[in-house]
């Protein structure tokens, strides 16, 4: 399903570097404190907070960061209040890409990310001129250097695990949205511990560079990656094998 993503694979070993860092924190806090806005701060009732809490413990959050941003959201706590955002764009050679963004200046980070786009050969589409590629699936990273893929189809078949491919160094489990955290508590009951869990979208077909042509779309994809109101990023750009 996940196929050789070479922009997925850069991304999660830029990921380990960023936790170090707070960034991946940091992110995750914004989403989490909107969640809670607005649906309220139980997990039992909110499923977007579920997901978002359930994927800050699976990169370490502490507890009490969670707490905080939770509070932040139901405005327990004072704290910067966060606006949604999704840009659908075009990269070099027609990679579909879109940008989920949280930012407290919308007209700031709109005129940032056009920015980023046209320096690196991309644009912005229009509204759904990008979405219909994609759909959404629950992702789970797992090391690839301390189990075998099927270690993890073993542990967690039998709770929801559609699918399991090798991408780099990281064995990646897909399931559908509502079965993630399900497959990722039974992959910890079978002591096979993700790096990661989370739900995301994957394109329905790819667009495919070989190992020269990929410089463009990479340096646009890691130039948004960077900018701090920028919470996802998923696009169909594809590494060629070798």
């Amino acid at each position: 399903m996940s196929g050789h993503n070479k922009w997925s694979s850069i991304k999660h070993k830029k990921q380990r570097a960023d936790a170090a860092r707070g960034k991946i924190f940091s992110r995750l806090v914004k989403e989490i404190s909107v969640a809670a806005r607005e649906g309220g701060g139980d997990v039992e009732t909110n499923p977007r907070l579920r997901v978002a809490v359930e994927t800050a413990k699976s990169h370490n959050m502490p507890s009490e960061n969670i707490e905080r941003a939770i509070k932040r959201g139901t405005g327990e706590l004072q704290g910067v209040k966060y606006e949604e955002m999704i840009y659908e764009a075009y990269g070099p050679g027609g990679v579909a890409i879109i940008v989920e963004v949280l930012t407290d200046n919308k007209n700031r980070t709109a005129a940032e990310v056009r920015h980023i786009l046209s320096k690196h050969g991309g644009r912005l589409g229009s509204r759904n001129s990008v979405a219909y590629m994609f759909h959404r699936v629950g992702r789970i990273t797992i090391d690839g250097s301390k189990y075998t893929e099927d270690q993890v189809l073993e542990a967690g078949l039998e709770a929801g695990l559609e699918d399991v491919q090798t991408e780099g160094d990281m064995i990646i489990a897909t399931t559908t949205p509502s079965d993630v955290f399900d497959v990722k508590n039974a992959l910890v009951e079978n002591d096979v511990i993700p790096e990661s869990a989370e739900i995301t979208k994957e394109p329905e077909n790819y667009v495919t560079f070989g190992p020269g042509e990929a410089g463009g779309i990479l340096d646009l994809l890691e130039a948004l990656e960077n900018h701090d109101d920028v919470q996802a990023i998923h696009t169909n750009f594809q590494m060629r094998e070798a």
